[in-house]
């Protein structure tokens, strides 16, 4: 095949791309100074004159949740606009495999728990990310119409929080996972005696170490035309935030006092999917939260500045 992988640069795109690069297959993933996805006319030039015929879509722009709650208006504008260059370009050609991907927060606080894909667009969502969810659930449902209306394979895979080497460390618009072992990785270089938690440690999160999700990708999606429209990907199990700081701590072998901040927002109390019917589609994660991050720790390590 003929790949068109967007995102190449990011956690998981450079994931997907490393796994990509031992499959055999042609892949074309331009990083933004050689294709900027906003520009409609480009992509459709690009996908065209690469004869692509399979797309797998990761650029999206993400965050943490207080650049989510500072920048609504980009994450919309962005994303809705990225996706319609990408999506409305692959429809244009005819390509008739694509892959999207989905996030947890497209579900709405107040559905079962864990999270079926059936429960989307069933209520209200949390206001904290509620331009990033708008957006991935119009890409989720415009890649279903789509597949529906032109008899073409496009997927979406709905992921978990994920997490790896590779991920964003930044200060200000890091995801949970990431932050945390930055904070500790600070504290302890400033032999801090104690750590901030912001809200008050209970809400739950999922994540999934990167390169299960990639290798899933390569390995299964690409060959198997039978997925459903739209699949849950999760490692099914949650800790919550304090949880994972003392995780965290632990491998940094680092024993501070925890205080918590009450005046930052913690978002959703909980966000599990039912990753059930993946399984039934060979989804088996390989890495359990303290190996996956053991492996993200030490590349962190080796790659501070």
């Amino acid at each position: 095949m003929r790949i068109f992988l967007s995102g190449g640069g990011g956690l998981l795109g450079s994931h997907i791309l490393d796994s990509l690069n031992s499959s055999g297959n042609d892949v074309f993933a331009p990083n933004r100074s050689n294709l900027d996805l906003l520009d409609r006319k480009a992509t459709l030039e690009y996908l065209k004159a690469n004869r692509i015929d399979s797309v797998i879509h990761c650029a999206a722009t993400v965050g943490g949740i207080l650049d989510n709650i500072s920048r609504p208006g980009d994450y919309i504008l962005d994303n809705l606009s990225i996706d319609s260059s990408v999506l409305g370009s692959a429809l244009e050609l005819g390509i008739p495999k694509l892959l999207y991907f989905g996030s947890s927060c497209m579900y709405p606080p107040g559905a079962t728990q864990p999270f079926k894909e059936i429960e989307i667009l069933s209520g209200k969502l949390e206001k904290t990310n509620e331009s990033y969810a708008l957006s991935k659930i119009a890409g989720t449902k415009a890649v279903e119409s789509i597949s529906a209306q032109y008899s073409l394979e496009w997927k979406t895979l709905i992921l978990s929080n994920i997490y790896g080497p590779r991920d964003n460390f930044s200060e200000n618009s890091s995801h949970l996972l990431a932050a945390i072992i930055r904070k500790v990785h600070l504290a302890k270089k400033e032999n801090s005696s104690h750590i901030e938690i912001w809200g008050d440690g209970s809400a739950k999160r999922e994540f999934t170490y990167v390169e299960d999700v990639a290798n899933y990708v390569v390995e299964k999606c690409l060959k198997q035309s039978s997925l459903p429209t739209c699949m849950n990907l999760g490692s099914q199990e949650e800790f919550s935030v304090l949880e994972y700081y003392i995780k965290v701590c632990d491998l940094f072998g680092y024993n501070p006092e925890f205080r918590f901040n009450p005046f930052v927002p913690s978002g959703m109390q909980s966000k599990l999917m039912d990753s059930s019917l993946a399984r039934d589609f060979d989804w088996k994660p390989k890495y359990a939260i303290d190996r996956g991050l053991m492996k993200t720790i030490e590349w962190f390590k080796s790659n501070d500045k």
